[in-house]
């Protein structure tokens, strides 16, 4: 069915060699983290010499996965998550003596890493819940010393408060009834002054970002009053907007600030596409360059020194390995640092296609369809198997660009359809608030949609259609094995959600303040009604309807999906002699980081897919080698 060679599983999710490059604000050294005996930690180079780049930091646990430079370029600073039940610690890292230290060395706590600011180079600020588990506190940490300092005390039961470049509290919001937010203004005194509503529809869409560098107003992403989430300045007193960038299509995504000034340079959008449509005329000359030296890629500057002549940009297309390029604003050039993963470059990818696809009420579903590169048009010769795979949150969204997954997929001799559903980020707010209450019914049949679609279009074999996704892909695969049990020959759910009281009765204590909003885009298990919708749209209550193979992967340290309640699932499937494959990883927690779990989760899913869909399979071999995988059901 796919010719060979198959491009090697290791190849595509095995430890990235390249990852999220940064420059020292100073242009002193450049940074990013790959693999140090098998786990990603911290590189560092001289700026023009990083043949010479050595590891700072030597974790042995879960890998780092972000990092960034203090404002003078002393620190590294970066977070650390050693379980997967979300305790983060914040490390700080001198990169000229390698000496590390946790700077929130407190048991239990989810410490959150703020802003390092221009203007107190040695401090950054944090967000702590060590006082209470529920509510994080304001602090700045000295980095030298690592003496703190409380900024905020959060009595107030605020979801965040938001400092000026002077750490000094200027603002915090609050969770409301109806699952909107309350911004309030923190005067002189420390009174809190009600300054403005976001109501639910607005919620998920309107935030407020950094100061302008004399804290006098806000940048601030909005749909208030409109659909499409727009870029402004909010004046810090009056509140008093001042429009900044635009999109009829689709939100704002991203924006480019100076990195000295914090003025806006420019901002993009993303429909089926990334699109910077608002530049600056200081930038115009740098964008033209880009697009000139990277035609076929979405990029996003991820980098800037201080001076902001030298950005790191990254380069993102379906048919190349993410690629890390520098731009270097004086000499007008476009260079390549490094891929990601640059064994991919010996193997040929297959295109991605983006796709709308109306949903049976009419909503213009965004997707992306990727056949095995042997198909040369937009249709298959014939129907071939098709695997749905489903994104997490639901408040986040599919993108074009390369993904590992449909290039896995694709080269096994599947289809591969991702689809962008309502609740999807992205495409405005109303888009978002047609989810509300939605799931099991209309979010899932926007996926039922797109699989009739994907029949009627020859492109899906409509007896072998399988479902895989994480989160609330775990649940939407959930969903299709107990709601729509015909449509799909076979599900895959992964740190999955089955019951959807339990899980809002069970959130995380630091989502106190998101309670609201997810009882209002859920059901409100606080109620009887609530507590039925709820039951109702659980996949827990519905196993007898199962009638189709499963794959149930979980992580035992999961703090939002409970492993008891796959754990219901499996056995439940036992007690009617249905096929099921149960996988437990207990060092792991809301997904998969340690690259031994990644590859032997993957390695069985590809083996359950061939069995089921009839594709290629790469043999096992070492892949399950050091994995902590527990089979608690059923055979791999």
């Amino acid at each position: 069915m796919v010719s060979s060679p198959l491009i090697p599983r290791r190849v595509l999710f095995d430890n990235p060699m390249y990852l999220g490059p940064q420059l020292s604000p100073d242009r002193t050294f450049i940074s990013w983290i790959a693999p140090v005996d098998g786990v990603l930690n911290i590189w560092v180079a001289p700026f023009d010499d990083i043949a010479h780049a050595e590891p700072v930091t030597r974790t042995k646990g879960r890998p780092i996965h972000s990092h960034v430079w203090s404002a003078d370029s002393r620190y590294i600073v970066f977070s650390n998550d050693e379980t997967g039940d979300e305790k983060s610690h914040i490390f700080v890292v001198d990169p000229r003596n390698k000496s590390l230290r946790d700077i929130t060395p407190f048991a239990g706590v989810t410490a959150q890493i703020g802003m390092l600011s221009r203007d107190r180079v040695r401090e950054i600020a944090v967000s702590l819940n060590d006082r209470d588990e529920r509510w994080h506190d304001a602090y700045t940490i000295d980095l030298d010393t690592g003496v703190r300092t409380l900024v905020w005390e959060n009595t107030q039961s605020a979801n965040g408060v938001i400092l000026d470049w002077t750490y000094k509290p200027r603002l915090l919001h609050t969770d409301m009834p109806d699952g909107g937010k309350r911004y309030f203004r923190i005067d002189a005194d420390r009174s809190l002054v009600p300054w403005f509503d976001v109501a639910f529809e607005d919620n998920w869409l309107t935030w407020l970002g950094l100061f302008n560098r004399t804290n006098e107003r806000i940048f601030m992403l909005s749909t208030i009053g409109r659909d499409k989430a727009a870029y402004s300045w909010r004046d810090a007193v009056s509140g008093r907007d001042t429009p900044v960038a635009s999109c009829d299509r689709a939100d704002c995504v991203h924006v480019l600030m100076h990195p000295s000034t914090y003025e806006v340079q420019a901002a993009c959008a993303a429909a089926e596409r990334l699109d910077w449509f608002h530049i600056a005329p200081e930038v115009a000359s740098a964008f033209a360059r880009l697009k000139a030296g990277l035609p076929d890629a979405d990029v996003t500057i991820d980098s800037q020194t201080d001076d902001n002549r030298r950005w790191i940009v990254t380069a993102n297309s379906p048919t190349a390995p993410i690629a890390y390029h520098l731009l270097d604003r004086d000499r007008d050039t476009v260079t390549e640092l490094f891929a990601m993963r640059p064994g991919l470059k010996a193997h040929r990818l297959a295109p991605m296609r983006p796709v709308t696809i109306k949903s049976r009420d009419g909503l213009n579903l965004v997707s992306y369809l990727t056949l095995p590169k042997t198909e040369q048009g937009a249709t298959p010769v014939k129907p071939l198997p098709m695997v749905l795979v489903v994104h997490g949150g639901p408040w986040s969204r599919d993108t074009y660009g390369y993904r590992n997954d449909h290039q896995w997929l694709a080269d096994r001799g599947y289809a591969v359809l991702s689809v962008n559903y309502r609740g999807s980020t992205g495409f405005g707010k109303a888009f978002i608030a047609a989810s509300e209450k939605e799931h099991g019914r209309k979010m899932h049949f926007d996926l039922i949609d797109a699989v009739q679609w994907a029949i009627d279009e020859g492109i899906a074999d409509k007896d072998k259609v399988a479902i895989f996704g994480a989160s609330y892909g775990g649940l939407a695969s959930f969903l299709a094995a107990t709601f729509t049990p015909d449509v799909f020959c076979c599900a895959v759910p992964v740190v999955g959600i089955t019951n959807l009281q339990t899980l809002l009765e069970n959130m995380p204590p630091y989502w106190a303040g998101f309670a609201e909003y997810m009882y209002r885009s859920y059901g409100d298990p606080r109620t009887e009604t609530g507590r039925a919708l709820l039951a109702e749209r659980s996949p827990i209550h519905k196993v007898d309807k199962i009638i189709r193979p499963m794959l149930i992967f979980h992580g035992a340290n999961d703090v939002r999906c409970k492993v008891a309640e796959s754990d219901a699932i499996a056995a439940a499937m036992q007690a009617r002699n249905i096929p099921v494959t149960y996988v437990v990883y207990p060092d792991e927690g809301h997904g998969f980081a340690r690259p031994a779990n990644r590859l032997s989760y993957i390695a069985i899913a590809e083996a359950f897919f061939a069995r089921h869909l009839g594709g290629a399979c790469e043999p096992i071999g070492i892949d399950l080698d050091g994995s902590s995988h527990e089979v608690r059901a059923g055979s791999i």
